[in-house]
């Protein structure tokens, strides 16, 4: 029993992660491969895939052949080499709508934007089928006009955090469900993170390449792992300095990869890991001194911020249907700016009093 409830566990954690929500399948056809229609040879070699969804692949551009998207009708030929790039299918859970209320920075036929607060659950799993983002946006469809060709129901292509705040990308239907997951694939999905991290930074700016996969020990928790080897999967992490306040550091992180806890794994893998983090040792002293004064104000701070200080800051992204590019930024929430406040004042104390 003990086993299975890890299982149920690990579930949980997986529903919750930042990470990319779609597949990619590669395909080389035989020597004496015959022509055929290619969303029929993909319809027989995948498992589990619909004849629309592969169609709807082809509509968005996310079937190529040789590196150039191709139409439907398109006939297969010997050792024709097939990229496909499929969304996950929408959760078939039987779920109910909330009233949960949202943030909605965008929204039309096609998709919506969202600033989720931090502590709301993006995506259902095992044991956890209410209160969560899917949950309010089926409230939300449920007072739209119902579209022809389909019902409304939330698409995710990538997801944060349960403490994680910040900007979310939902489509409406899966056309765009599709053309959202090849952008995340392409990594042309602009996106950029906000974290207040333990440390100074000796540069001002870096770049971080390594393989993530779950610790090998500790199951809940993610791991670096040497880039380009078979453990994990190849992620990237680009970061900035905004500013630094002595003993933390407020940086800006940009995405190429989105892997589960990648910023906070990649961070903490460098050490500087995400203030207050408590998978991965943000939530005790990294850095500054043993006197008392300064363990009450770190407390104070924790206070501030019960949770991992990163934001999902900003998105852009051509859109679906339009072609038009998309570009959504929101400030940080309450708790986070108020944690940052007080370690700029604490810095700016340091620097008054000749301490750094």
């Amino acid at each position: 029993m003990a086993e299975q409830d890890d299982e149920l566990e690990l579930e949980s954690i997986a529903q919750e992660g930042e990470e990319e929500l779609y597949e990619h399948y590669r395909v080389t056809t035989d020597r004496g491969q015959e022509p055929l229609r290619i969303d029929k040879f993909l319809f027989n070699r995948l498992i589990n895939i619909s004849r629309n969804r592969i169609q709807n692949a082809a509509d968005a551009g996310c079937i190529l052949v040789h590196g150039k998207p191709v139409k439907s009708s398109y006939k297969i030929k010997p050792f024709d080499e097939i990229s496909v790039v499929l969304p996950y299918k929408p959760m078939k859970f039987d779920l109910k709508p909330e009233a949960i209320p949202l943030t909605i920075l965008f929204e039309d036929e096609d998709l919506l934007v969202v600033n989720k607060p931090p502590g709301l659950v993006v995506h259902p799993g095992l044991g956890n089928y209410s209160g969560t983002l899917v949950n309010a946006l089926l409230y939300h469809f449920q007072g739209l006009p119902a579209p022809k060709d389909e019902p409304f129901r939330p698409g995710l292509v990538h997801r944060i955090d349960k403490f994680t705040s910040g900007i979310l990308v939902v489509a409406k239907q899966e056309y765009a469900m599709t053309h959202l997951a090849k952008q995340f694939f392409d990594h042309s999905i602009q996106r950029k993170y906000i974290a207040l991290v333990w440390g100074e930074f000796d540069e001002p700016q870096g770049t971080i390449i390594g393989n993530i996969a779950r610790h090998e020990r500790f199951r809940k928790m993610f791991a670096v792992y040497p880039p380009g080897g078979e453990i994990g999967k190849h992620a990237i992490t680009h970061y900035r300095v905004l500013e630094s306040f002595g003993y933390t550091s407020l940086i800006e992180c940009q995405l190429e990869t989105g892997r589960t806890h990648q910023i906070r794994v990649h961070m903490q893998h460098i050490g500087h890991p995400i203030f207050n983090d408590d998978t991965y040792g943000g939530n005790r002293i990294v850095k500054g001194t043993v006197y008392t004064k300064y363990k009450q104000f770190v407390d104070n701070c924790f206070d501030l911020i019960p949770r991992q200080a990163l934001h999902a800051r900003s998105l852009g992204f051509v859109h679906p249907r339009s072609g038009e590019h998309l570009y959504f930024e929101t400030p940080m929430p309450e708790d986070m700016q108020a944690a940052v406040d007080k370690w700029r004042a604490y810095a700016q104390q340091l620097k008054q009093n000749g301490n750094v």
